[in-house]
This record gives structure tokens, sequence and C-alpha cells, in this order.
């Protein structure tokens, strides 16, 4: 079995046990505005596999950390798999997070999410969940502090292959 297909048993064992997998996928932007640093300002971005199969499609944060993207997909997974249906615009809000979400549609999925898409054989539906900082701004709102880290649905292109 290669890494793939350990990757995909592992993937199809965790929807079978709790019903979406969470994949995160790293990214290189700083989340400071005073770093310095010289990355290329690809945000991380986490988003699930298996809501797809709850009649509900798969969901994707962009710029937070692996256990607060896991945290946020999980809490609004568990919503889903009650009967919920997050409906694009509505303003949601967590007791164990300060912040709101407010789920977008994603007009192409592309290559976003390629594990939702290699388990379902197909593209599946995506929502973009965007999130507001810390004086309650959307992205999309002037003045938002970092607006770098959550890019406006279809507009994001994870980068290709490395040569």
């Amino acid at each position: 079995m290669d890494e793939r297909e350990r990757f995909d048993a592992r993937v199809t064992a965790v929807v079978r046990r709790y019903g979406w997998f969470v994949q995160y996928v790293l990214g290189d932007t700083c989340s400071s505005t005073t770093c310095g640093c010289s990355r290329t300002g690809v945000p991380a971005y986490a988003y699930s596999i298996g809501l797809f199969g709850l009649g509900h499609p798969e969901l994707v944060v962009f710029g937070l950390p692996p256990d607060t993207a896991g945290g946020v997909i999980n809490a609004l997974g568990r919503r889903v798999r009650a009967g919920g249906i997050l409906i694009p615009g509505e303003v949601l809000t967590f007791d164990e997070w300060a912040h709101r979400v407010r789920p977008e549609a994603l007009p192409d999925a592309g290559e976003l999410a390629l594990g939702a898409h290699r388990y379902y054989r197909r593209e599946v539906p995506l929502l973009q969940l965007s999130y507001d900082d810390r004086a309650g701004r959307f992205p999309w709102e002037p003045d938002h502090a970092a607006p770098h880290l959550q890019p406006r649905p279809g507009t994001f292109r994870p980068p290709g292959p490395t040569s």
C-alpha cells in the first residue's frame, strides 16, 4: 500500500467513525504585519471531507492555526450531523470561540479540496467560512485586521508543485 492509499484508508476510517475528516493544508503567510519576513502569501487552510455524504457542502476556512480551524469545522460538522444546514450569508456564533463566522458559496472548488474530491470521486461543493476580526469586522469590510489571511471566495488558487 503506497502513501496515498494509506492516507485514503485513514480518511475513510475517520469519516466512518465521526462523520467527517478535517484536512489541514500548510501555508506560508505570516500573521504579523511587522515581521519583515519574505513569505509568498499563501494562507494555510483546512477543509472537511465527509459532510457531502451527509447531504451538505464541505467546509473550508483560511488563515487559522490547525487546532482552531479543526475546532471550527468540527463544531459546524456537529451542527450538520444534528440536521442543521449552513446557509450562505447567515452569521454563526460559537460558545467556545469569540468570533463570528459567515458561510459563503465558493463558486469554483477547483484544486482547493483535492482530498474531498478524491474521496467522492467527483468535485464536491464547498462553503468558505469567513470569520470576523477582534473588532467584529469581516474580511470584506474596511479596516479588517488581516484580509490577506482570508482570500475572497473563488480568488484563491493553491500553488502548483514545486520543481
